[in-house]
This record gives C-alpha cells, sequence and structure tokens, in this order.
C-alpha cells in the first residue's frame, strides 16, 4: 500500500484524524517542503482547507507532475491562489441563508455511501458547515454535489485528459466530521477506502 501525503497547515491541525486506522498510511509534511519530497511514491496528496495557498503556488510543477503521472490530489477549501490550470478562485453564495446551504446529491460516490443530507446540510445544529460556496469545475468535471439555491458545485471529481484526478471539495475539510455523531462520520473512513481502491480514473 502506497502511503498518503497530508499537506500539514500548522502543527496540531487535526491531530484527531491521525489516530483513526484507517488513516495510519499518512505521511505529514509542511506547505512549505513539498519540493523537498518525491511525490511519486504516493497515493494521495490530501490538502486541508486552511493550507497556505501562495506554498502550493511555488510547488505547482511538482504537483502538476504528480498529477500527470495519475496522480490522486484532494482538496479542501476556497481557491485563492489557483496553482493548478484546472483551478478557478472560489465563489461565495450570494446570501448566507438556508435558501442558498443546503446540500443535494447530484451524482452518487462511495466516499458518501449511506451519508444523510441532512448530517451535511446541518453540523450540530448550524447549516453552512459543509460549504458556503464553490471552486467553479472545469469542463467534464463530475459534480458530486451542490448548494440549494444557485445549484452552486460544492464537491466535484475531475479526471484531467493530461494525467490524474483532482476531488474537490469547497468548504471546510472533508474529515471534520470524522468525530460527528451522526451518519456524516461515514464521509472519513470511506475517503480513505476509496483512496486506497484509486486506480487512476474517477469511480
Amino acid at each position: 500500500m502506497k502511503p498518503v501525503l497530508y499537506i500539514n497547515p500548522v502543527d496540531g491541525e487535526a491531530s484527531g484524524l491521525f489516530n483513526l486506522d484507517c488513516a495510519r498510511h499518512l505521511d505529514r509534511i509542511s506547505p512549505y517542503h513539498i519540493d523537498s519530497l518525491n511525490l511519486a511514491i504516493y497515493k494521495a496528496i490530501l490538502i486541508p482547507a486552511h493550507t497556505d495557498q501562495r506554498a502550493l503556488v511555488k510547488a505547482a510543477v511538482q504537483l502538476n507532475a504528480y498529477l500527470n503521472q495519475g496522480g490522486l490530489l484532494v482538496f479542501n477549501g476556497h481557491v485563492a491562489y489557483p496553482f493548478l490550470d484546472e483551478l478557478k478562485p472560489f465563489i461565495p453564495v450570494p446570501k448566507t441563508s438556508l435558501d442558498y446551504l443546503m446540500v443535494e446529491r447530484v451524482t452518487p460516490h462511495p466516499i458518501f455511501e449511506g451519508v444523510e443530507l441532512q448530517d451535511m446540510s446541518f453540523r450540530r445544529g448550524v447549516s453552512g458547515f459543509y460549504g458556503r460556496g464553490h471552486n467553479p469545475p472545469p469542463a467534464g468535471a463530475v459534480v458530486l454535489h451542490q448548494l440549494s439555491g444557485t445549484q452552486a458545485p460544492i464537491d466535484w471529481l475531475y479526471q484531467r485528459p493530461s494525467g490524474g484526478t483532482i476531488l474537490m471539495h469547497s468548504g471546510n475539510s472533508m474529515w471534520m466530521h470524522f468525530s460527528d455523531k451522526t451518519s456524516a462520520a461515514r464521509i472519513t473512513p470511506q475517503l480513505f477506502h476509496w483512496i486506497e481502491t484509486y486506480s487512476g480514473a474517477p469511480k
């Protein structure tokens, strides 16, 4: 089993995640040291929502080469500094009301199997945790979830013509739910299982 690389934005970030059995193959590195690694050894690269994207811009050549070789990049957060040609800046929803923040499923995916939309739309009784806008997908991307009102594509999967796959979540890191007492807790282990079975094409 190839390891998975976790870009660690700050010390202590998501510390509980690394205690999970499903995350046992994680290697961690600062975003400022990406260029010191041979990325080809990694099954996937996980980028949390609070990563310094200016550092990703500096590592764009390495990240693009990794994808071109068939790599898998899981990006979370709001794109502010597009570091790949496929990425465009984040677009927030026009209003932070329930009419715009409900999560709607567009395409079923193993990562979200058994996860109730209510548990994604609300966390601890509050809406908007899952996302408040979207990073526009490139043509040909498969939209997994959208937000109500504007149908903002918050989750999408894109197989690049030049190689590799991008899994986009335009909100807080997908694994934030790992300790929740709802069906949303399924997202984290199912994400890692999907990564284990990833073969170079979206499934």
